[in-house]
């Protein structure tokens, strides 16, 4: 379905709650209506032509005290979902009387079967029929959503002909259109969304990388695909939607089963819901609520093929303290044993935990298949670089690499999607590197290959066309420099943190001039005693230069101690800052820790501010060879 087309349906179902909630719920509350009444409608409508079977099943059900009736009525629906009340939407849209239109509507909700009553659990949806009630709109709530002109099911609509009247709305296009009306009810309420939703055109990208290196060695059987941040659940049904094609492509029949987890409760309803209306009962039930990150779903469950888009820049603390705080968390997807180190950490800053869901899905990689894992996940630019040498961000990019499981990073264009127009980058990994890509990473820049909408949608202003994403596609699969596609060792993007020590090295000299800004400095803070007693060493020691502040800093110790005048941090920083100048060819300065006679004194304790380098991995003798001599 065209991008005008979904535009159009976002527009008339916005135009639905701007006419009739207006002046009953914010603009931002309009989602606790809309949002389940669209989904009741695409079930409604999918349910309409078996009602009447399913009402004579339930009766004959009852009449043989048959207890457990599910698998039954959803043979007679032909769905794996029904409802068991005498009612269908067009049977209440005509209730005159409000109260009789809310007993009977609370009816055909309590219909429904119970895998439809967690997904109206979830919109808690019921608490808002009082309130529609009290505003005598229900009637007319429910009037609007069977307009003819619109087509919510996703089973096409046909004419007396036979042909297709109104296309069918499937899953992902309903996905987009749900995240649309979400965007508005979180704009108008002056609200950002905690989550970007990812088109069609990016999701179709992302199915193809994982699937295309191995179609021809893909084979008949069984493939597990999980999105461990589902969303609506569009990532799952396009990726299961592109394997099935290619297995039929190569002659294979295979069996897919989809996994996902969803922290949103909305939004997990609306997957639930579009999986039942595809026959996928069973798939529903492998959709998990709650957080990925504290709440796993799947916690020993291994997948073919996996793919996300997680939140990003999205804080995790509540998360982070549900599993015991940084201190106390034993999760094995996040402290790991690597390199030695049996309690390696993965965990990043508590600001952003998106790369915890690429760890997470690493976790859960197979590995004892012909094929292992293939992973798809979009991230922005801080996954890059984002966490210092021994940080958690920077663990996980060392623990990819030192296990060669990145294949490739792909930039993407700016304003690809819905709800934010940064930098987003798609990584690509396995367990299995083919043996050309062995030790290596390919970065492809794709950031020039889009084409305009023609109209936006949210902040999406542009797409991947066909042609684009088979631009993508070749330079991935061809794997060859070109101006787009870079090629690099793995030890590339690793390097050394190394702390060089620069001690302060300070020289003093009585000139003339030296002496006279320094007076000048003591009559400005004060301190005029200080600058006496500096002349008095001055004339002691000589005009120097003085390159060893140490022995000077006796002198001047001694020299106070004689005449009483105090040496506290102030006049010390005044001696150095306004006496004293910097010179490489100084001695180091020895900062004194210890009483005299006390201890020995350290070398390597000194003054001034340790400096970090980072050395390139790549460097030949690596860091022996930028220490040595």
């Amino acid at each position: 379905m065209a991008n005008g087309d979904l535009n159009w349906i976002a527009n008339f179902i916005w135009g639905i709650a701007d006419d009739l909630l207006r002046d009953v719920y914010v603009r931002g509350k309009y989602r606790d209506v809309i949002l389940p009444m669209v989904v009741i409608r695409r079930l409604d409508a999918i349910l309409e032509p078996t009602k009447e079977s399913v009402l004579r099943m339930k009766e004959n059900l009852d009449a043989a005290k048959v207890a457990n009736q599910h698998a039954a009525l959803c043979q007679a629906s032909g769905e794996a979902f029904y409802n068991t009340s005498k009612f269908t939407l067009r049977d209440l849209k005509a209730r005159a009387r409000q109260q009789q239109l809310k007993a009977d509507f609370e009816a055909y909700l309590d219909g429904f079967s119970p895998n439809v009553q967690e997904i109206l659990d979830k919109f808690k949806f019921r608490n808002q029929i009082q309130t529609l009630v009290d505003a005598d709109i229900l009637g007319s709530m429910i009037e609007r959503f069977l307009d003819s002109t619109i087509n919510l099911s996703p089973k096409p609509v046909f004419d007396a002909n036979g042909d297709v009247k109104i296309p069918a709305l499937d899953n992902h296009a309903m996905g987009t259109i749900f995240e649309e009306l979400i965007r508005r009810f979180n704009e108008e309420n002056n609200e950002e969304a905690g989550e970007h939703f990812t088109p069609r055109d990016v999701v179709k990208l992302m199915a193809d990388l994982i699937l295309l290196p191995i179609a021809d060695k893909i084979e008949s059987g069984t493939y597990l695909v999980y999105d461990g941040a589902c969303g609506t659940g569009g990532m799952l049904t396009v990726a299961q939607e592109r394997l099935q094609d290619l297995a039929r492509e190569h002659g294979k029949e295979v069996s897919i089963h989809l996994y996902g987890q969803e922290v949103n409760p909305e939004t997990y309803a609306i997957t639930k819901a579009d999986l039942l209306l595809q026959g996928e009962g069973g798939e529903a039930e492998n959709m998990a609520y709650g957080s990925t990150l504290s709440q796993d779903g799947f916690r020993i469950q291994q997948f073919d093929f996996m793919l996300s888009n997680p939140p990003y820049g999205k804080s995790w603390k509540t998360d982070l303290e549900r599993m015991g705080g940084k201190d106390g968390i034993k999760d094995d997807r996040f402290i790991i044993t690597h390199s030695g180190d049996s309690e390696f950490s993965l965990l990043p800053r508590s600001s952003d935990g998106q790369l915890l869901f690429l760890a997470n899905k690493l976790s859960k990689m197979k590995q004892g298949t012909p094929l292992g894992s293939r992973i798809a996940e979009v991230h922005n630019g801080s996954s890059l670089f984002t966490g210092d040498a021994g940080q958690g961000e920077s663990n996980i990019r060392r623990w990819i690499l030192e296990n060669d499981w990145l294949e490739a990073i792909i930039a993407l264009p700016l304003n690809m999607f819905y709800n934010t127009g940064i930098a987003t980058y798609i990584w690509v990994l396995t367990n299995r590197k083919p043996a050309h890509r062995s030790g290596k990473v390919q970065l492809i820049d794709a950031t020039g290959w889009s084409q305009p909408l023609r109209k936006n949608l949210g902040k999406k202003n542009c797409e991947l066309s066909e042609a684009d994403m088979q631009r993508v596609m070749d330079a991935f699969l061809n794997f060859a420099e070109t101006e787009q596609s870079k090629i690099f060792p793995n030890e590339a993007f690793g390097y050394w943190k190394i702390v060089v020590e620069r001690p302060l090295r300070l020289k003093v000299e009585f000139s003339k001039d030296r002496v006279a800004h320094f007076r000048a400095a003591c009559v400005e803070a004060k301190e005029l005693p200080l600058a006496n007693l500096l002349e008095r060493v001055a004339a002691q020691i000589g005009v120097g230069p003085h390159l060893d502040f140490n022995l000077f800093s006796e002198t001047v110790e001694n020299a106070a101690e004689k005449d009483n005048v105090k040496l506290n941090p102030k006049r010390w920083k005044l001696i150095q800052m306004a006496l004293a100048v910097k010179d490489e060819a100084a001695e180091p300065i020895i900062k004194k820790l210890h009483k005299a006679g006390k201890a020995e004194v350290d070398p390597l304790c000194v003054f001034g501010k340790p400096a970090l380098s980072r050395i390139p991995g790549l460097i030949p003798g690596g860091l022996a060879a930028t220490t040595s001599g």
